[in-house]
């Protein structure tokens, strides 16, 4: 039923991008939902939001088909009623699978597995003629490979095909606390060596307190050990908690959380970008403050939000991926220039190249050949636009000299020709043409922020100017949220985060 329900799904969506493609017209994707910061256009849309079902988990081949709306919770939910769960899931409950696909999903088990795109065995892709294709590793492999992380600019992911591992109980996580931001660098690459450990990610809260988390997947769990969750409106922020556990520099802390719970422990603020919210409204930040407003601090609630309020123009969020030996000095700029505090350490896989995940050739003596190290920058710029813009640029100059790149979902600056200085456009526009995806917008054309356009509607929009006051723009973020539909969905779920009703 739900294969013969997929299938006329799939036909509407094919018929819909036929009309397109024989008027020339680009479109752009209707899924739902998103976690991306650039501004949204409204136009020349193809609605997928249906295709949003686990369609099936198979015990036996470790794997599970799974439509591109579904988001990670509700895939989690349904993978682990087999003892099983993906071996990359994005922190976030509601990022979707074919947004991990089409965009860069590098997570905290991403320096064993790579990004998410690496653990899927076939996509099914509606072209931009409406052609129906599979791809994988053995068909169409350059379309495969190329579509991954090519934000939608060469077909319609529409079905996948993802590899899953057992799943164990429990998460024993090690909070390894450190004095300087080199000795967090070196330490959290050191942990990607231990061939027990399923996930390493890292937290840098000052230059002279940093925290390497080490995870390892076990069902065994010491009597004296006490279960530590973070989904619930009493439990602490994630982030807030290891560095409690880690202020006194003792050596290693060890939780023991439920799997599911480790997954998503970022969700209740965002990392630590909901503390924004109570900066913005002046509003006190405390255990008590976070419980009354809980309902609201989670990242569905926050994304959408943050777009509806404006903010999203002059707040920073970008994810960064640097060689490891210049890391420490690409975090001494972001410090001097934008004394943003907590920073997100997460090492990754790369992938082969041509790609348009984070790459780089930089040698890092010591360190693994292939990794590079994703660095989480966020929290609030300039508030003059303008400067705004220019601290953006600054940033994506001294990530270019440092041999980095960045994540596609954030504001993205780079004249043309300097984004093709990176890319391979020749391989590009070799699969555009081969694809037919002529009648779509390049990736360039869907992440670039044109900054005189943003400038003349900002001055010309009575909108933007009311929500550019305070708390008026944060009140009518909060209203959309709310509407949004975001809100009920977090309300009247009943999953509990260890996996039962």
């Amino acid at each position: 039923m739900g294969l013969e329900r997929h299938k006329d799904s799939v036909a509407r969506i094919a018929s819909a991008i036929r009309a397109f493609y024989s008027r020339r017209e680009p479109f752009r994707i209707n899924h739902g939902s998103t976690n991306s910061t650039r501004p949204i256009r409204r136009k020349n849309e193809v609605d997928i939001s249906d295709l949003r079902n686990v369609l099936s988990v198979d015990p036996k081949t470790r794997t599970a088909l799974v439509e591109p709306n579904v988001p990670m919770d509700r895939l989690v939910e349904a993978t682990l009623k087999h003892g099983l769960v993906p071996p990359v899931v994005m922190e976030f409950p509601g990022i979707t699978a074919g947004g991990g696909y089409a965009g860069t999903a590098g997570e905290s088990s991403s320096f064993r597995h790579g990004f998410f795109d690496r653990t899927i065995n076939y996509v099914e892709m509606v072209l931009a003629d409406g052609s129906v294709v599979k791809v994988s590793e053995n068909e169409n492999k350059e379309l495969f490979r190329g579509a991954a992380g090519a934000v939608g600019t060469l077909g319609v992911t529409t079905l996948m095909e993802l590899q899953l591992v057992e799943a164990k109980k429990f998460v024993k996580a090690t909070y390894h606390p450190h004095r300087s931001v080199s000795e967090s660098i070196t330490n959290v690459h050191a942990e990607t060596l231990n061939d027990r450990n399923d996930y390493v990610d890292g937290i840098l809260y000052s230059r002279d307190h940093g925290v390497v988390v080490s995870g390892e997947m076990t069902n065994e769990m010491p009597s004296s050990a006490k279960i530590q969750t973070f989904s619930k409106a009493w439990d602490p922020w994630f982030y807030l908690h290891v560095k409690d556990k880690t202020r006194s520099f003792n050596g290693p802390v060890t939780d023991y959380i439920p799997l599911a719970e480790y997954l998503f422990r970022y969700d209740r603020g965002g990392f630590w970008v909901g503390r924004a919210a109570f900066h913005y409204f002046h509003f006190p930040f405390s255990r008590v403050t976070r419980w009354f407003l809980d309902d609201f601090l989670h990242t569905r609630m926050l994304y959408k939000a943050l777009h509806a309020s404006g903010e999203s123009s002059r707040f920073v969020v970008q994810d960064l991926a640097l060689p490891y030996s210049t890391a420490e000095k690409f975090i001494d700029y972001t410090s001097e220039s934008l004394g943003i505090w907590p920073l997100w350490l997460c090492p990754l896989k790369q992938s082969p190249t041509p790609t348009f995940h984070p790459h780089s050739a930089v040698q890092s003596p010591g360190f693994t050949e292939d990794q590079m190290l994703n660095i989480g920058v966020w929290g609030f710029g300039p508030k003059d636009p303008e400067e705004s813009v220019r601290a953006n640029r600054a940033l994506e100059r001294r990530l270019r000299e440092l041999g980095g790149m960045k994540w596609f979902y954030a504001h993205t600056y780079y004249g043309e020709e300097e984004f093709w200085g990176m890319f391979d456009k020749t391989w590009y526009e070799g699969l555009r043409e081969r694809y037919n995806a002529g009648s779509l917008p390049s990736v360039y054309d869907k992440v670039k922020i044109d900054v005189e356009a943003d400038k003349r509607e900002r001055e010309s929009s009575w909108g933007r100017k009311v929500r550019s006051i305070r708390p008026l723009g944060g009140l009518w973020g909060i209203r959309k949220a709310i509407q949004s539909g975001e809100y009920h969905i977090h309300r009247n779920s009943t999953w509990k985060w260890n996996g039962k009703e």
